[in-house]
């Protein structure tokens, strides 16, 4: 319920304030990407695919509107279904959702009970094929699969939540996969909290990896993934799909044998000096139905006398050993990628009780980091397709306008003090000249 209460300032007895200004709201810039939405059919495919068992026989509010209101307040930092209680009359937020009043918490909380595994499985179907969209208008020639898993939290008496010894608390343990080059999430999987990092991954990745094959045949595929995935039946996949790989292995005693015989340890002959060498060999664990290349990576820092050694085994044949770690290394922007999906999309928000509620959550943060991502990544200035989604918020989002109703159009008067005027209706110019088919 908005409050009325009109409060005096101290410092100046002139100043009085309220929040009773009428139709005025401070979210703007949702109005762009609901422009984008259009442009690329986000909202269209979600509804195509959004397949709920839904007894009801009235209702004001439909599916389609309840699910896009939710991927807005997410977008536009509200995480807490109960934000729609504030928000039922904003200007901006109903002509985004195309509806007279928003949808209040208690009818948010029911709209996740009408998912169920097969509802969940469409918003995947309707992800891939968005990801298709995008991936065929970027004309990438190239797609690099990072494999993760992550951590989410919980407090409470949820389902599935277990205690994970390598987090050292209690949660889940989602598995997931992200394009390394442009940062579009392709997949995830809520596991339980106590499963091992590379539990279910081949379930999880082969029918993502057949998809790119099948649809976008002359797309070369490369997957990257830590020690957690270094699973034989991981490289088979991969070998049998055609697939470049490097996954980290774990240090064993043959493998820092076979490291120590090319760089032992030895007084160095610059102690000032950081040595690093690359190394080629055939090795074979007895898990492993073949030999197979692995990249021996020897270091040692400077002042140090004892190499430490990283181990990789890849199918890769044409690049040296050098470009291959470095290769991997590229892999690290994962963790920024996994870091802006939960702390600016909420991923890691598991507060219900019910297990398969937390995936449809999850699902839905997905959908919303991956609309952000591609209007960035599309539209945004060269210099800003990196910027982070509190920095959008900030630049883009978070603008004051003022509705003011007119014949037969709605002026929304933004406010003339907006320091990053010139950014947003850059974006605005670039989402209306995409031409996406």
């Amino acid at each position: 319920m908005v409050t009325l209460t009109k409060k005096t300032l101290d410092f100046n007895r002139k100043i009085k304030l309220s929040n009773d200004g009428g139709s005025l709201s401070s979210d703007t810039g949702e109005l762009l990407f609901r422009e984008f939405d259009e442009k690329i059919g986000f909202s269209k495919t979600l509804e195509n695919h959004l397949k709920l068992d839904d007894p009801r026989a009235y209702f004001f509010h439909s599916n389609e509107n309840l699910l896009r209101q939710k991927i807005y307040q997410i977008i536009a930092g509200y995480s807490e279904d109960d934000a729609a209680d504030q928000l039922t009359s904003d200007p901006v937020f109903t002509q985004v959702i195309d509806t007279p009043t928003l949808a209040s918490q208690p009818s948010l909380s029911r709209f996740y009970t009408r998912f169920n595994q097969e509802s969940i499985d469409h918003l995947n179907q309707a992800n891939q094929e968005l990801c298709d969209k995008i991936h065929a208008f970027r004309k990438s020639q190239a797609l690099f699969i990072d494999l993760d898993s992550t951590h989410s939290d919980t407090y409470g008496d949820q389902e599935s939540s277990s205690f994970n010894a390598h987090y050292g608390t209690m949660g889940f343990h989602p598995l997931v996969a992200f394009d390394g080059a442009t940062g579009d999430f392709l997949k995830a999987n809520l596991r339980p909290g106590n499963v091992y990092t590379s539990n279910g991954v081949v379930e999880f990745i082969q029918p993502l990896i057949e998809h790119y094959n099948e649809t976008f045949p002359e797309t070369s595929l490369f997957l990257r993934g830590d020690s957690g995935f270094a699973v034989p039946a991981l490289y088979e996949l991969c070998e049998k799909e055609s697939v470049y790989y490097i996954i980290r292995l774990k240090s064993n005693a043959q493998l820092k044998s076979l490291a120590e015989e090319y760089h032992p340890a030895s007084v160095p002959e610059d102690v000032s000096k950081t040595e690093r060498y690359f190394e080629e060999t055939i090795y074979q664990a007895k898990s492993w139905s073949k030999p197979r290349k692995v990249i021996i990576q020897s270091v040692r820092p400077a002042g140090e006398l004892f190499f430490t050694h990283s181990f990789f085994v890849t199918n890769f044949e044409l690049a040296s050993s050098k470009d291959i770690v470095l290769a991997y290394q590229k892999r690290g922007t994962m963790e920024n990628y996994i870091k802006e999906a939960k702390n600016g999309f909420y991923f890691d928000k598991m507060n219900s009780h019910t297990y398969l509620v937390n995936e449809v959550k999850m699902m839905l943060t997905l959908l919303a980091y991956n609309l952000t991502n591609w209007l960035r990544t599309l539209c945004f200035p060269e210099g800003q397709k990196t910027m982070q989604i509190d920095t959008i918020r900030t630049r883009l989002i978070k603008v004051a306008s003022k509705l003011v109703k007119s014949g037969r159009s709605l002026y929304f008067k933004l406010s003339s003090s907006f320091v990053y005027q010139k950014f947003f209706w850059n974006v605005l110019d670039q989402i209306q000249k995409l031409q996406i088919e």
